[in-house]
């Protein structure tokens, strides 16, 4: 098969698969998770129902694609605030801040959460290189004085990571700043010397 063809298909495939996501993404959000059909699908995504199910066998393996985009949108956001430019501590700051907005949103009404989603292959990678991440920034940090450096930069990072964790409960963008506050707290090198 010529290349420009492979090219074409890929293309058309990637094409189906996103407005299949899409389509059920805000399917859910008008009727609810369980309100939403295969056929309703289809008819959103524009395409026929074997075509549906060509590339999704059920509603779970949606879920799945959706759910994979989302955590692949959020990881390439905190990935461009590490690698961007300034302090190390500044971007630390960015990044856990922006974390906790993440696992904020996840709670919106607009969101949907199937439970299944988060024991999934790409979730289980996308938390440990949300370990790495922040195990990297913060070992940059404590160099620059900026962390502390009594405890291990991995051990920081799981801090990090399950006390953000309870954005996800609190009621207000005021709430998910101060607990961002209490955590970089915990993370400061004038903590380590108390």
């Amino acid at each position: 098969m010529p290349r420009l063809w492979d090219e074409t298909v890929d293309a058309h495939r990637r094409a189906v698969r996103a407005a299949t996501v899409e389509a059920t993404a805000e399917l859910v959000h008008e009727h609810g998770l369980r309100a939403v059909t295969m056929s309703q699908i289809a008819k959103r995504a524009g395409i026929g129902r074997a075509t549906l199910y060509k590339y999704f066998s059920d509603m779970n393996s949606i879920l799945v694609a959706w759910h994979e985009q989302q955590v692949t949108v959020h990881l390439e956001q905190l990935v461009s605030i590490k690698d961007g430019p300034g302090e190390a501590g500044a971007r630390l700051c960015e990044v856990v801040t922006r974390y906790a907005e993440i696992t904020r949103s996840s709670r919106s009404p607009h969101a949907f959460d199937f439970p299944d989603l988060h024991g999934h292959e790409h979730a289980v990678a996308a938390q440990r290189r949300l370990r790495e991440l922040l195990g990297e920034l913060i070992a940059e940090a404590a160099q620059s004085g900026a962390v502390r450096d009594d405890v291990a930069p991995a051990e920081l990072a799981e801090y990090c990571r399950h006390a953000l964790a309870a954005a996800f409960e609190l009621p207000s963008d005021d709430a998910v700043h101060r607990l961002v506050a209490v955590v970089l707290a915990g993370l400061s090198a004038s903590d380590a010397r108390s």
